[in-house]
């Protein structure tokens, strides 16, 4: 914990120095996912476990929570002044290190007595590995597979020792409630460990490693179905997200392979195989160690090698994901190979320390290891300090290990404990400075994102002010500080960033313009006063572009909030919609708002020097300009609606601006497929009803020949007042649902302002419960021939077939736990125990 603390104050990273430590995800989800939950510790969430009210307009939460806070230590974060959320996930990442630290070292100690403080060493070399430094670090729920993997090791050991049944089965719930998808890879990689270990017990009989392999998958198979009212309902959930590209698996070379072994290395797309030179010393000295049996020299040094090779083939790279491959980083399991690394060099150490011959015999490796990535790895993953901290370690760690050893003989204390300040300075001094190298290369590398400051405090202190929830939404607005502002600062929006984003709320939210980042994972807010009347947001805050970005100048000043008449949550309408949406956002939002509002303005568009671009298909191709070609990627756009009207333009695969004449260029984000831009507002229609908008583009793309827009205010307050006044007289929203009241008599449909997400089921006048309804994307329920009120209830689905499992499981450890009381009890009244029946004693052995 120490040495990564040290590394942190060295690269001058939050909490110790003035640099963010908030890189892609961590900043983007993980941290606002924390905030909202030490709002659900403290009363404060808008929902409950089941629905998260706050993201996405109305997004399942039980899924998220497994993903992403199910980790026991996530409850510290409760302890924590809220605006000091990222202290709080900062201690947790400490903290969880230390845990795996531990968790290995009590680990090596129950595979082989020895020394207490080498397990010790070993357990941090393992703790610090360089997939803690490169991934996991602003990861943090990964961290509990790091946990994992020495714990479900210990399962293993118990099955082979045929005791702690019970508590196997509650190790393996733990740990696969912590964090199911890191849990998986450490069942793999301990079930390897199991095997290895069963292959290298010389006094145990097939039958014998029969029973325990049995063991070993009864407690796995119980354990995991413990978790299923979570676990099922991430499955199922996993089905109906927003598709992403497929991404085909590219391994890296294995020179690559090798040096990414090495101190002070970073590499995304190449897999962080980093232990430090002592541990990786131990583990290539076991094979020339004579004192450790031939057997088990020969099982490690394969089972290294096996796992090693399984990251590099594709069949095999996809089991250790379920065979999906993952969105991001190829090499995610890179921990289990970190993990048998430091179990062989263990088996090195608590044979008795190797010798003179064993240790060069190691270095010889250590010293191939280095030649390949001089000679023949990528340049690139080799920081300054890499082979100078490779050199050293070695040259310390072999003398540590050399005066240890002399030491031991001589039986002098003062040597053996200089030799062990050797060991502890050579892995905190090459871990620190792993680390701090890592720090600085992902923020060159990666998006990243302020701590909790002044401009996130102001917006939290503005929604606090202006919140009516569930009267209307109070919207954090479209300049967002990350993909989950509604979780971090508060309110409700359309901001949503998880794994499980749905596919219908992105989807709905694309129809009606809205923009995304992530692959549409990460949907954006709609700063668009139609979608605010058809989504209930009543208050909408309008924030100056994060300084933390870009560039951009301070933010002096709190948010403007501005308020909108809006209808309730829960509106009526008389009819089936006309169609399903189709190209135009502009005719999407009619379309669900059941009026006309838009105008549509054609588009005459020319380039920098005055030429007519001309349509081509269903858009006008724009381009980023030559270079030296001053203005080549500016074009003129010529059109013309009723004056008094505001112009909106729908570009989402503009990267660049957009300007009225003589007004400030309004920015589009958009580079698909990762990146969608939002409708914007450009400016209000001039009294003589033409107006010419500039277009700067940054890249090549294509400007929609729908995509002008002028809407009428007039007509839209008349909308909104159609809806409200058809709309329920009153609405009650839960944890889990929500109860409308409606005049009555009330025919047509009844539509919630939230997506039509799977797990709805609702009434009317409670005449029986049915899956709701989808009205072009959000929640419905048909009124029939009239009703007066009705009520939903929201499921995330693979709910109840996970709680079926769990009791089945529940069922059968107190079934265990019962019939190993009343053997005990037995056996003490009856000391000759029962007569062997065929088949009895097998039965026997699996549940004791």
């Amino acid at each position: 914990m120490i040495a990564f603390c040290v590394g942190d104050a060295m690269a001058r990273s939050y909490p110790f120095g003035s640099r963010t430590r908030n890189v892609n995800d961590l900043g983007n989800q993980y941290v606002p996912y924390h905030a909202h939950f030490w709002d659900m510790l403290h009363g404060g969430a808008n929902g409950g476990l089941l629905l998260n009210w706050q993201s996405g307009y109305g997004s399942s939460f039980l899924p998220d929570l497994g993903a992403y806070t199910a980790s026991p230590f996530a409850l510290l974060v409760a302890l924590f002044p809220r605006d000091r959320i990222d202290l709080a996930l900062y201690v947790i990442t400490v903290l969880k290190i230390g845990a795996a630290a531990a968790a290995m070292a009590c680990l090596l100690l129950t595979l082989r007595p020895g020394r207490w403080w080498a397990a010790g060493l070993l357990g941090s070399s393992y703790a610090l590995c360089g997939w803690t430094l490169m991934l996991a670090s602003y990861n943090p729920m990964w961290l509990d597979g790091l946990i994992a993997f020495p714990l479900l090791c210990l399962v293993g050991e118990w099955a082979r020792a045929g005791r702690r049944m019970v508590l196997s089965v509650g190790v393996v719930a733990i740990c696969w409630f912590a964090n199911f998808y890191t849990a998986y890879m450490a069942t793999v990689a301990a079930a390897l460990v199991l095997l290895a270990r069963l292959a290298t017990d010389r006094t145990a009989t097939n039958r014998q490693r029969l029973i325990a392999a049995g063991r070993g998958a009864l407690s796995m198979v119980l354990g995991v179905a413990l978790t299923a009212p979570v676990l099922m309902t991430i499955v199922k959930g996993d089905k109906l997200v927003y598709p992403l590209p497929k991404q085909d698996f590219q391994a890296v070379p294995w020179s690559d392979m090798l040096v990414r072994m090495l101190p002070g290395t970073y590499g995304f797309a190449s897999p962080s195989n980093y232990i430090d030179t002592a541990a990786l010393l131990l583990a290539f000295a076991l094979p020339f160690h004579r004192a450790v049996p031939r057997r088990t020299r020969a099982v490690w040094t394969a089972l290294a090698v096996v796992v090693a090779a399984s990251f590099q083939w594709g069949p095999t790279h996809l089991f250790w994901y379920a065979f999906t491959t993952p969105n991001g980083s190829a090499y995610r399991e890179t921990f289990a190979l970190s993990g048998v690394l430091v179990i062989a060099a263990w088996f090195a150490l608590a044979h008795g320390l190797p010798g003179w011959r064993p240790l060069a015999c190691g270095a010889g490796v250590m010293a191939a290891v280095v030649a390949a990535s001089v000679f023949i790895a990528d340049d690139g993953l080799a920081g300054p300090s890499t082979y100078p901290l490779a050199g050293a370690g070695l040259v310390l760690a072999m003398g540590a290990l050399l005066l240890f050893d002399r030491a031991q003989r001589l039986r002098r204390t003062v040597p053996a404990a200089i030799a062990v300040g050797l060991l502890i300075v050579t892995q905190v001094g090459q871990s620190a400075i792993s680390n701090s190298w890592t720090d600085h290369k992902k923020l060159e590398s990666f998006d990243n994102y302020a701590p909790w400051g002044q401009r996130q405090q102001w917006e939290r202190d503005a929604i606090k002010a202006n919140d009516a929830w569930p009267a209307y939404r109070t919207e954090p607005g479209r300049q967002q500080t990350v993909s989950n502002d509604p979780l971090e600062v508060g309110g409700q929006g359309a901001q949503y960033y998880s794994s499980l984003t749905s596919e219908v709320l992105t989807s709905t939210l694309a129809s009606l313009g809205g923009g995304w980042t992530s692959r549409g994972r990460a949907p954006q807010s709609i700063d668009n006063p139609v979608t605010d009347v058809l989504l209930s947001v009543g208050a909408r805050l309008h924030s100056p572009p994060d300084p933390h970005q870009r560039a951009n100048p301070p933010q002096t000043a709190p948010p403007i909030v501005t308020h909108q008449a809006v209808p309730p949550m829960v509106t009526v309408r008389a009819t089936a919609p006309a169609g399903r949406y189709g190209p135009s956002p502009y005719r999407n939002q009619e379309m669900l708002l059941g009026s006309r509002v838009y105008t549509p303005g054609t588009i005459a568009l020319h380039d920098s020097a005055g030429r007519p671009i001309h349509r081509r298909g269903d858009g006008f191709p724009v381009r980023n300009g030559r270079r030296g070609t001053a203005g080549s990627n500016t074009y003129r756009l010529d059109s013309a609606c009723p004056a008094g009207n505001q112009i909106y333009f729908w570009a989402p695969n503009l990267m660049g601006t957009v300007a009225l004449a003589g007004q400030q260029p309004v920015p589009f984000q958009g580079l698909m497929p990762s990146h969608r831009a939002a409708m914007a507002r450009i400016g209000e229609v001039p009294a003589s009803g033409r107006f010419t908008l500039w277009v700067h583009a940054a890249s090549r793309g294509k400007l929609p020949a729908n995509g002008l827009g002028c809407l009428d205010r007039s007509r839209l307050a008349a909308a909104e007042q159609r809806l409200a006044a058809t709309a329920a007289t009153k609405v009650a929203i839960n944890d889990d649902g929500f109860h409308a009241t409606l005049r009555p008599g009330t025919k047509g449909y009844a539509v919630l302002a939230a997506p039509a997400i799977k797990g709805w089921s609702c009434s009317a006048d409670g005449r029986g419960s049915h899956a709701a309804s989808s009205y072009l994307g959000l929640v419905a329920v048909p009124l029939g021939g009239g009703a007066s009120s009705v009520s939903c209830s929201f499921t995330p689905p693979g709910l109840h077939e996970g709680e079926a499992a769990a009791a089945a499981s529940l069922l059968a450890v107190i079934g265990i736990a019962g019939y190993g009381w009343w053997r005990g009890r037995r056996r003490k009244e009856t000391p000759g125990g029962d007569a062997d029946v065929p088949g009895r004693q097998m039965a026997e052995a699996l549940v004791e």
